[in-house]
C-alpha cells in the first residue's frame, strides 16, 4: 500500500516532466533527421525521380511535374519552406524556385513545360545536381544536418564527404566549446577548492558570512553580472585603471572581446557551482586524519595528496561535472563579452533557431552536444568507479 502510495505521489511529477520537457526536447531533436518540406511542396517531382540515379538522363515526364509542384506549392504557402531547405544544398535556389512558380503561374494555358521553359527561367533548375539534392532530401527522414552538423555532405552520387575547408565551421566549434568549458572547469576549481577548505576551518559564523558571498551572485541576474564584466574589463575600466595607477602596465590591456574576458565572466558565474559540492563534502572529513597523517611522519604536502585529497575526490568530480556541463550550454556571456572566435555552439543554436529559421541544422548542433556532453559523463563516471553521481 506505501509503494502504491508514493507511486501516485510520483505521478503528478512524472507527468510533468513528460509533457514539458521530455516530449518537446524528444520533438525538437527529431527536428534533426525529419525532411517534411520538399515532400510536402514536391511530391509529383519526387515521383517522377523515384528510378532516377546521379549519372542518368532525367526522365522526360519529370518537368511537367516539377511545374504542377510549384503551382500548386505557390498557391497552397509550401514552396517557401522547401525552397530554403533545396537552399541549404543549392546556394542561390531559393529565389529561381520562387521566381519560377510565378512564371509557371502566370504562363498560358498551352504552354509545354520542358526542359526549355526552365532553362530560361535558370539553368539551374535543369541541372542533375539540383535533382539529385531534391531526391536526397525526400524523406521522411534524412542525415543531411546530422552530416553537416560534422562538416560533411553527400556527393550527387550519395557518397559521403567532408565539406569544404572554407565552410567547415562546426566541429571547430564544438573543440572550441569543449576548450571553453574544460578551462573554465579548471579555474573554478583552482579557485574554489581553498574557499570550500576555508570554509570548514573557520567558526561557523563566519563561515556563514562567507557562504553569503559565495551566494551572492545567485542573486544577481546573470545578464547583470555578464554587463558588468564589460564596463570592469573595459580599457577604461577598474582593472585597466588599478594595474595603470600601480604601474604594473604602461598601457591598458585588452581583456574584453577575446578569450580572456570570456573565461573571467564565465569563472565568476560558475564558481560557485563549484564551491558548493566541494563544501559539502569537505566539512564531513574529520580533521584529525590530517593530524593522525602529521603524527605518523606525513609532511603537510602528502597527508594532503594521499589521506585529504582522495576523500574529497567525490566532491571534485560531482563540481567539476555540474561546471563543465553547464558552460557547454553557455551563450549569453561568450556573446557579450567574446569575440567572433570566442562563439560556443550555443551561440550557433540560437543564431539558427531565431535568425535564419533553419530548426534543422539547430536540432542536430543541440544533438551533437547532448551527445557529446553524456559521452563525457559517461567517461568520467566510469573513471571515478561510480562516485560521479554521489558526493558521498
Amino acid at each position: 500500500m506505501h509503494m502504491r502510495q508514493r507511486t501516485a505521489l510520483l505521478l503528478p511529477l512524472t507527468g510533468f516532466l513528460l509533457v514539458f520537457f521530455v516530449a518537446p526536447l524528444l520533438w525538437l531533436l527529431s527536428l534533426a533527421v525529419r525532411e517534411a518540406e520538399v515532400p510536402r511542396a514536391l511530391p509529383r517531382t519526387l515521383v517522377a525521380l523515384q528510378g532516377w540515379h546521379a549519372g542518368q538522363t532525367l526522365p522526360t515526364q519529370l518537368y511537367a511535374r516539377f511545374a504542377q509542384d510549384l503551382s500548386e506549392a505557390r498557391a497552397a504557402s509550401t514552396l517557401a519552406d522547401a525552397a530554403r531547405r533545396l537552399n541549404y544544398e543549392v546556394n542561390g535556389v531559393r529565389s529561381t524556385l520562387m521566381r519560377a512558380a510565378r512564371e509557371v503561374s502566370d504562363a498560358p494555358a498551352n504552354t509545354v513545360f520542358g526542359s526549355d521553359f526552365f532553362a530560361a527561367v535558370d539553368p539551374a533548375l535543369t541541372s542533375p545536381d539540383f535533382f539529385a539534392a531534391v531526391k536526397r532530401a525526400r524523406g521522411p527522414v534524412s542525415g543531411y544536418y546530422l552530416l553537416a552538423a560534422f562538416d560533411l555532405t553527400r556527393t550527387a552520387k550519395g557518397e559521403i564527404e567532408r565539406v569544404s575547408e572554407a565552410n567547415r565551421i562546426y566541429v571547430d566549434v564544438l573543440l572550441r566549446t569543449l576548450g571553453i568549458s574544460a578551462s573554465v572547469t579548471l579555474l573554478c576549481l583552482l579557485l574554489g577548492f581553498p574557499v570550500a577548505m576555508l570554509l570548514t576551518q573557520v567558526t561557523e559564523k563566519t563561515a556563514d558570512w562567507l557562504m553569503i558571498l559565495v551566494l551572492l551572485p545567485f542573486w544577481t541576474s546573470l545578464l547583470v553580472r555578464t554587463a558588468a564584466w564589460v564596463v570592469v574589463l573595459q580599457r577604461e575600466g577598474m582593472v585597466n585603471s588599478l594595474l595603470m595607477h600601480l604601474g604594473l602596465i604602461s598601457e591598458p590591456l585588452t581583456l574584453i572581446y577575446n578569450r580572456t574576458g570570456v573565461l573571467i565572466a564565465m569563472t565568476h558565474v560558475l564558481l560557485p557551482f563549484m564551491i558548493l559540492p566541494l563544501y559539502s563534502v569537505l566539512k564531513g572529513i574529520p580533521a584529525h586524519y590530517m593530524r593522525a597523517a602529521a603524527s605518523l611522519g606525513a609532511p603537510p604536502l602528502t597527508a594532503f595528496f594521499r589521506v585529504y585529497l582522495p576523500m574529497a575526490a567525490p566532491a571534485i568530480m560531482a563540481g567539476s561535472l555540474m561546471v563543465f556541463i553547464l558552460a557547454m550550454g553557455y551563450y549569453i556571456t561568450p556573446a557579450l563579452v567574446g569575440g567572433g572566435s570566442d562563439q560556443m555552439l550555443s551561440y550557433f543554436v540560437a543564431t539558427y533557431t531565431t535568425d535564419t529559421g533553419n530548426w534543422g541544422l539547430a536540432s542536430a548542433l543541440g544533438l551533437m552536444m547532448l551527445v557529446t556532453t553524456m559521452l563525457l559523463y559517461a567517461l568520467a563516471h566510469k573513471l571515478s568507479s561510480g562516485r560521479a553521481l554521489s558526493m558521498g
